[in-house]
């Protein structure tokens, strides 16, 4: 692999570097997002007892305790509980919105080098074919001897480049995939928060 990459030429550098840059952001996001992944059902059940055991000051130091969007969330909108349930979806929305943009921080990195990595392998080809040529030329001949080193080149560029890119886009997609879910479970649970304290505030009545 070590031969391959320096019978590469200077194009392997930036595309290594590259791939180096995409896959420090996908270890960040994996770790932020295994961080941010909880037992929904059960935060929720621990959520809905609390409220009937204990209130809602106790629910908001729970949603202290536990990580997540979906905490933060409850955390926001529980907060307002006093002044009414249409701020407390004010706030919901609000911070789901935060939570949203938090979850998505840095993807966009990772799209640049799904970008960018094949494009220099691409570049790298040209170069490579441009040097085939000119070997060509130089040498008055034809044969493959001479022009293997430049082809050599082209085809090496264009597999590195491709290969960072399917490892960064693998990453990408299982993110995208990780970040549905956390938003799918945000905004389900959030609703199934305001149908719980609309009970509650009816049952004070």
């Amino acid at each position: 692999m070590v031969e391959y990459f320096n019978n590469g030429g200077a194009f392997m550098y930036p595309i290594l570097a590259f791939f180096i840059f995409g896959l420090a952001f996908a270890l960040e996001r994996l770790y932020t997002l295994t961080m941010s992944s909880i037992n929904t059902k059960k935060f929720l059940k621990e959520v809905n007892e609390t409220l009937d055991s204990g209130g809602v000051e106790e629910a908001v130091e729970l949603c202290n305790k536990t990580r997540g969007p979906v905490a933060e969330i409850f955390h926001a909108g529980l907060t307002r509980v006093d002044r009414g349930i249409g701020e407390v979806e004010k706030a919901i929305q609000n911070a789901g919105t935060l939570e949203m943009a938090f979850l998505e921080k840095n993807m966009i990195w990772l799209n640049a080098v799904v970008t960018v990595a094949p494009m220099l392998g691409f570049t790298g080809t040209v170069v490579g074919m441009i040097k085939a040529f000119d070997d060509i030329k130089a040498a008055n001949d034809i044969s493959p001897a001479v022009v293997a080193g430049g082809i050599s080149i082209a085809l090496l560029t264009t597999a590195f480049g491709l290969i960072v890119a399917i490892i960064i886009q693998f990453f990408q997609n299982f993110f995208v995939s990780r970040i549905d879910k956390l938003i799918f479970d945000m905004e389900e649970n959030s609703v199934i928060l305001i149908d719980k304290l609309v009970e509650l505030e009816s049952t004070k009545k």
